[in-house]
């Protein structure tokens, strides 16, 4: 079992665990929940040892292993399938050691503990977890290095995942994942032989594999019983018997004090105002309900046009003159709610930037009305805000027309009150550039949402929140999404991007998620039937590097050229900084501003073009994307 007794924790003078208590049993699964901020993540690190606890105690028991989530991604040369065998230390000193070892009873017993451990299925199990997140028999033969960080985050997870630990502590980990690989994850975490703390805002997820939901809120641990949704409606009434409680309590304070006020200073009565004085100081105060925030989502109504708002018919799409989509042909009407089914890889993102005009056709015609309007929310956008600047000036600068009113107003349709609206946008949680983000796309009243990966910095409540507002929207959607409760409730319509191809798929989640499993079944037994080929997995992978230096190079070279902007930049905004300049000839200075202002504009465009390089070189990467 683990027992948190008496745990507090403090940041500075802020609390964020208060004298919390909580015990889990062993072999449960238990949803981790609270809102952004609490300590969620302190506490995990709390129970892994990573940082002491200010007061109180944690206790695991002592055979138990804890693994967590890790933090940074693998890098280096060695291939994703022995990244992930290297993960199990023991096992490698292991076999390292049967490879040197000579004495005959060391040797026996060094293969006893290989036989307890299952070593001769290891790489298969290794691999089957590398196949369940989305590599390749091919890709697991590349090194790390050849992939980016949102991939490798993957091959961490699949490590932990290997290690098997008794207690596994997982913060957000569908994170870097798309829909698929989010399907068998939740699939791999209900049959886990040990015990899980999982930090997660993917409803679905905490609905269909914990047993117990542990809520954090004012510095304390609540155990519930149930997924998600039991969690919520018995917190809601506990919520609501407390508000009773509380007026009920206040009824009888009000009752007391009023008999004390009347009765103090009479001689014959100051004996029971006394009394009831110590009464109302043993009263345990029960404080007033505190709800999650407020958050807000409101798309303004979009101007009707008549259908259809896009047709694309025999249309190729692509980077580089390589097509990645074939012969598309599909028709968006002003009601429509699409959600794009598919691994990562098989174009999802490359079919928006089409819908958004940030890719030309290749081949094949496209009709967009002539007054069509999109909104488009990708997350790679949020880090293209100047950081140094408000979100009120941020919008003031792309709608230079309207009048800071009005775009106040507009931002309070998102959550911004007039205190966050003022704040630096470096300053604001990830889940409110996001909202930021939704505001500015939606500032034209777009007659189109597209929406990739929307819910990645929206914890429980801005998810429910986007969701009534898209439910509310008056225009079409297409949305790319790891979250199949989102998916569920605001898609009417599925286009499947496999192989080359966007095709109807006829049929509801549940089927989705059946079909997943089922090819990540026989892909994982592929996977396995062809690990004990590793010459010809070598070979493979050398040709694919070989087809992909190309881009490599482009990638290489673009990011060279930024960096050395970056650095121009900086010398000439130090130069600016010395006050002698200012005191001397001002030729000097105005040339100084020419420059920077030039450079600040070839800046903009080499790193438009490494994003272009980055998105390509991810699209090429045996059809695996950067950022799930």
């Amino acid at each position: 079992m683990l027992r948190i007794e008496s745990l507090t924790y403090r940041i500075g003078p802020r609390v964020l665990l208060d004298s919390a208590d909580a015990a889990i049993n062993e072999g449960h699964r238990v949803g981790f929940v609270g809102r952004n901020g609490t300590g969620k993540t302190t506490l995990l690190k709390l129970i892994s040892g990573a940082i002491e606890a200010d007061e109180g105690r944690i206790e695991i028991p002592k055979r138990w292993r804890v693994g967590i989530t890790a933090q940074e991604a693998p890098s280096g040369s060695q291939s994703l399938i022995d990244t992930v065998l290297g993960s199990d230390k023991e096992l490698t000193e292991l076999l390292a050691e049967s490879e040197t070892a000579i004495d005959p009873d060391r040797i026996a017993e060094i293969h006893v503990r290989l036989h307890a451990s299952g070593a001769h299925a290891a790489r298969a199990r290794a691999a089957r977890i590398l196949a369940g997140l989305g590599f390749d028999e091919t890709a697991q033969q590349q090194p790390c290095s050849d992939f980016s960080g949102g991939w490798r985050m993957r091959v961490a997870l699949a490590a932990l995942l290997f290690t098997e630990p008794d207690l596994l502590l997982l913060d957000e980990p569908t994170n870097h994942l798309d829909l698929e690989a989010t399907v068998w994850l939740e699939d791999y975490l209900k049959r886990y032989p040990g015990t899980v703390l999982l930090v997660s805002h993917d409803r679905d997820l905490l609905n269909r594999v914990v047993d117990e939901i542990l809520h954090l809120e004012n510095g304390k641990l609540t155990l519930y019983s149930g997924g998600y949704d039991r969690f919520e409606a018995t917190r809601r009434m506990r919520l609501d018997l407390n508000e009773k409680l509380r007026a009920k309590q206040d009824i009888q304070r009000a009752h007391i004090m009023k008999f004390v006020d009347r009765f103090r200073y009479k001689a014959s009565k100051s004996r029971q105002a006394q009394s009831r004085l110590k009464m109302l100081a043993r009263m345990e105060p029960i404080l007033e309900s505190q709800e999650e925030g407020v958050i807000s989502f409101a798309f303004p109504e979009p101007e009707q046009l008549s259908p259809p708002l896009y047709t694309l018919d025999g249309v190729d799409i692509g980077y580089d003159g390589k097509p990645v989509l074939r012969k598309i042909g599909l028709r968006l009407d002003d009601d429509d709610r699409v959600a794009l089914l598919g691994a990562n890889g098989n174009g999802k993102s490359t079919l928006m930037k089409l819908l958004a005009g940030r890719l030309e056709p290749m081949a094949g015609d496209v009709v967009r009305s002539g007054k069509l309007k999109v909104g488009y929310f990708a997350q790679h956008q949020a880090d293209e805000f100047d950081m140094t600047a408000t979100p009120v000036l941020e919008m003031s600068r792309r709608r230079p027309g309207e009048s800071e009113q009005r775009i106040r107003n507009h931002l309070g349709g998102f959550g911004f009150s007039q205190e966050r609206a003022n704040t630096k946008i470096a300053n604001l949680s990830g889940g409110e550039k996001a909202r930021l983000l939704f505001a500015i796309i939606s500032a034209d009243r777009p007659n189109i949402l597209l929406l990739d990966e929307p819910t990645n910095h929206l914890d429980i409540v801005s998810r429910e929140a986007l969701i009534q507002a898209l439910n509310d929207f008056n225009g079409a959607v297409v949305i790319v999404s790891h979250d199949p409760h989102m998916i569920e409730l605001t898609a009417d319509r599925f286009w499947l991007v496999e192989g080359g191809r966007v095709d109807l798929f006829d049929g509801d989640m549940e089927e989705y998620r059946a079909r997943t499993l089922a090819r990540d079944e026989d892909t994982a037994k592929k996977v396995v039937a062809r690990g004990a080929d590793p010459k010809e997995q070598r070979r493979q992978a050398a040709e694919r590097r070989a087809a992909l230096a190309p881009l490599r190079k482009r990638l290489t070279e673009a990011e060279t050229a930024v960096g050395k902007l970056e650095a121009t930049k900086a010398e000439i905004e130090r130069a600016m900084a010395d006050p002698a300049l200012y005191a001397g000839d001002s030729k000097k200075l105005i040339d100084l501003q020419k420059q920077l202002g030039q450079i600040a504009r070839d800046l903009g465009t080499a790193e438009h073009a490494w994003v272009a390089a980055q998105e390509a070189w991810d699209e090429a990467q045996i059809g695996q994307p950067s950022q799930p």
